[in-house]
């Protein structure tokens, strides 16, 4: 069986910047097994397999190194971007994922556009050992997203939020229920509204280098924080990554770019 596969940068305008996803469109179903393993094989933070169902329609899932995940942006926009290179008539996709989301993703002259859902937050608290084992000093405020299993922790500053450098070995021995961390803070960069940094070593890799799917619940809370419906974002990981959000009818847009790497086939 051959699969059409792909490297992809994401969230960028640059090869070897943004977020790196593996995708493999399938012309039928394989086992969770297979994809488990070839998301190991790729290494990548995430790695999307579609399959063609009617029309621009196409199922899509997710998978880590470690698990499956219910949502990813940058492997949505990796797989927007293979499947536009496939076909340059097509400008319209509809992703259906496995957990239930309807994605909606169109392709414009200067970028990519993608539909997320927004998603609710509650307060929540960072416990001392994982603030310690991530170095965090003050936290302005804590949520908890239930859709992401994530906890978010806002900071004082970009360049505290730059300077992290987690302790991942002691990371990986607390234990806990979340998927991972997020931080962020406001931004200092000309042009951003915030920034932030994902950390998830107990179901990925230890550093997202750049994270989409969280602005289903990210730009919702910066929106409403700093009284704003378009934001621009950056992720202050060692690839850097940039997106424009906006807050519009109770969805998340999310704009970028991607940059294939490499497409093939694979052969199992």
């Amino acid at each position: 069986m051959k699969i059409r596969s792909f490297i992809v940068d994401a969230f960028t305008d640059e090869m070897f910047k943004g977020n790196q996803a593996g995708v493999c469109i399938l012309e039928n179903p394989v086992s969770e097994d297979i994809m488990i393993n070839m998301a190991k094989e790729f290494g990548f933070s995430e790695t999307a397999f579609v399959i063609h169902q009617q029309s621009n329609t196409y199922s899509i899932r997710y998978f880590s190194p470690v698990t499956e995940i219910p949502l990813c942006g940058h492997a949505t926009l990796a797989s927007a971007k293979a499947l536009f290179s496939e076909n340059t008539e097509l400008n319209e996709i509809t992703f259906h994922t496995q957990f239930g989301q309807i994605l909606e993703i169109s392709k414009k002259p200067s970028h990519i556009e993608m539909l997320f859902p927004v998603h609710e937050t509650e307060e929540a608290v960072i416990s001392e050992e994982l603030k310690t084992a991530i170095g965090i000093k003050n936290v302005i405020s804590c949520e908890y997203n239930k859709d992401h299993n994530i906890l978010m922790a806002e900071i004082e500053s970009s360049s505290e939020l730059q300077n992290l450098a987690p302790d991942f070995n002691t990371l990986k021995n607390i234990k806990t229920s979340i998927s991972g961390v997020l931080v962020t803070a406001p931004s200092s960069k000309a042009g951003y509204d915030f920034e932030y940094r994902y950390f998830w070593p107990w179901s990925g890799s230890d550093e997202d280098p750049v994270t989409g799917g969280v602005q289903s619940f990210l730009c919702r809370y910066w929106s409403l924080k700093l009284n704003k419906k378009v934001l621009k974002a950056f992720q202050s990981s060692a690839r850097t990554g940039s997106m424009e959000v906006e807050l519009k009818d109770n969805r998340t847009v999310i704009k970028s770019n991607a940059v294939i790497f490499l497409k093939g086939n694979i052969e199992i």
